[in-house]
């Protein structure tokens, strides 16, 4: 497995985008790559990214960067989990072949002024608390996908409205690789995986498994054979206590996103959810399948 950049390199992360175009000459020019961009701080749900990559590519390259731009001020870009050796373990144990730590100075200089805006996908939901957040996102995964040159790339559905900006810019650009859409991932009691989980205490962590458990209940009330989204929403988070600071709960259109006065059976939809927990902002989905 190589690392980018190389381990005890007296000038840190410098040149490293230049080291991972000479490593995709030297290495991969005949090769499928396959492209899982992380934070870091991984768990099964990003393992889960890796396996589907493994099977379907020749080449998998894991990056490890905590985006700043997606961040505003007051969030927690300084207190997300950072665990470079445990992810190097996953990373080797899953047969990662790159494993590349990217580093804000060269990622945005200071002379940096480009950004990537898609105001219909990003507007509503995580866009109306976190605004920054999709032109942040978009930014970073434009300049991987230019540096990696991968032929495919794994997002977890998870981040469904992310995932959505992803493929719809990559749509958009004519970008030359596949976005592959890749199932939530959930702990035994049903709560997402998420790296920020681990700043959930345990009272905050029971209190969190109400999340996936107003999205059981909403998908129960569909397969039931209501589609009035404002019924499900008021059944459904029902189940929060005082702790669940909501954010919002939206069925809407799966492709567009756009808030929905009632589902078309032969459509179905996708329901949304975040809020805080104890200072911990979450986020689950989950997928009325057409019925």
């Amino acid at each position: 497995m190589k690392i980018l950049p190389e381990p005890n390199r007296s000038d840190g992360a410098a040149g490293s985008a230049a080291e991972l175009r000479s490593w995709k000459r030297e290495i991969a020019p005949d090769k499928v790559v396959g492209l899982v961009a992380t934070m870091g701080a991984l768990h099964e749900g990003h393992r889960s990214l890796i396996r589907r990559a493994r099977q379907q590519c020749d080449l998998v390259a894991l990056t490890i960067f905590v985006n700043p731009t997606q961040f505003g001020p007051g969030e927690d870009y300084s207190n997300y989990p950072r665990t470079r050796d445990q992810d190097l373990e996953i990373a080797r144990a899953e047969e990662v072949d790159l494993v590349w730590f990217g580093n804000s100075d060269e990622m945005y200089p200071d002379d940096f002024a480009t950004r990537i805006e898609l105001p219909s996908l990003s507007a509503q939901l995580c866009g109306e608390s976190r605004p920054h957040f999709f032109a942040g996102v978009c930014l970073i995964v434009l300049k991987l996908f230019h540096l990696f040159e991968p032929d495919r790339a794994y997002f977890g559905e998870k981040d469904y409205q992310q995932l959505v900006n992803i493929e719809r810019m990559t749509r958009d650009l004519d970008l030359d690789l596949e976005v592959v859409r890749c199932p939530i991932v959930r702990e035994a009691d049903g709560l997402a995986m998420s790296s920020r989980n681990v700043n959930l205490n345990p009272a905050a962590r029971k209190e969190a498994l109400a999340l996936s458990r107003s999205l059981f209940r909403a998908r129960e009330l569909w397969m039931e054979g209501e589609e009035c989204p404002v019924q499900i929403r008021q059944q459904a988070t029902a189940l929060y206590s005082s702790a669940v600071e909501l954010d919002y709960f939206e069925v809407v259109d799966r492709d567009h996103l756009v808030a929905l006065e009632r589902i078309e059976p032969g459509r179905g939809a996708v329901i949304c959810v975040a809020a805080t927990i104890d200072g911990v902002r979450l986020i689950d989905n989950i997928q009325l399948e057409p019925r």
